[in-house]
């Protein structure tokens, strides 16, 4: 008997506010960032995958509880408001990472609260804005990430991320970005935290049509893929207290003064 793999969950968070004040990033990206990014794993994707938006102005920012619980994979875009999100949906995202939900982190998605609080570091780097060309090399041909698109991918409209890049050495180094500056920058990686699989690729800014280019879709469709958990979604672990003959098993454990407090 054969089962009819489910379909893989997406939702893109975007930011949605340089699309309302800038007339320049409206014009390229009239759906917003995160219409560009959701119409790019569609388009990749297929019938694979259900893929919503939301964005930081809806309640709870779009990130109920029930919405997280419903999601296989968050890809997360932020950049001039990461101070607005709220640290108890914050909280909330990275339960859930933990418990197994996939996490993209796009661009200058670095700075936002969740991937900080995921990576234990700053996550700041060196930048500049000079419409740059950008080279996205593979270091990694073998990772499903990296399958389909060319070595390098080139992007003749960026924004230039550099290094020193501050977070912990990856688990894996798919990409490395050069520029006409001579940096250079680890611009896609993965990690995982828990039960959680999280990549980062660095390529897509406002003032460009990144999100609009085929190779670049190509690798957030690929990283949707890779970082659905293998295993189910579930809770956190417990600490778990045992007496002698309950090897297996063991009895919930809350804390020391609520159950131990006389010991």
């Amino acid at each position: 008997m054969t089962t009819t793999p489910r379909t893989l969950r997406v939702l893109v968070w975007g930011e949605n506010r340089h699309e309302q004040v800038e007339p320049h990033v409206a014009k390229i990206y009239p759906d917003g960032m995160h219409g560009a990014i959701a119409d790019g794993i569609r388009e990749n994707l297929g019938d694979a995958a259900t893929v919503t938006t939301t964005t930081l102005d809806e309640p709870e920012h779009g990130l109920t509880e029930e919405v997280l619980r419903e999601t296989d994979v968050l890809v997360w875009w932020g950049h001039a408001a990461h101070s607005e999100v709220e640290d108890k949906v914050v909280e909330r995202v990275h339960q859930h990472v933990l418990s197994g939900m996939g996490l993209l982190v796009l661009h200058s998605g670095h700075w936002s609260k969740i991937f900080g609080k995921l990576m234990g570091t700053t996550c700041t780097l060196r930048w500049r804005s000079e419409q740059d060309r950008e080279l996205v090399w593979t270091v990694e041909p073998t990772h499903p990430i990296a399958q389909g698109v060319p070595n390098p991918i080139i992007i003749d409209q960026q924004e230039m991320y550099g290094e020193h890049f501050d977070i912990p050495t990856p688990d894996e180094l798919i990409f490395i970005s050069s520029f006409s500056g001579g940096e250079v920058f680890r611009s896609g990686c993965t990690f995982r935290r828990g039960h959680g699989r999280i990549f980062f690729f660095s390529p897509g800014d406002q003032d460009y049509p990144v999100y609009h280019h085929k190779d670049v879709r190509k690798v957030i469709a690929n990283g949707v893929a890779w970082a659905k958990s293998d295993l189910p979604q579930r809770s956190l672990p417990t600490l778990l207290r045992y007496e002698t003959g309950e090897f297996y098993q063991g009895h919930g454990y809350t804390g020391p003064i609520e159950e131990h407090g006389d010991e």
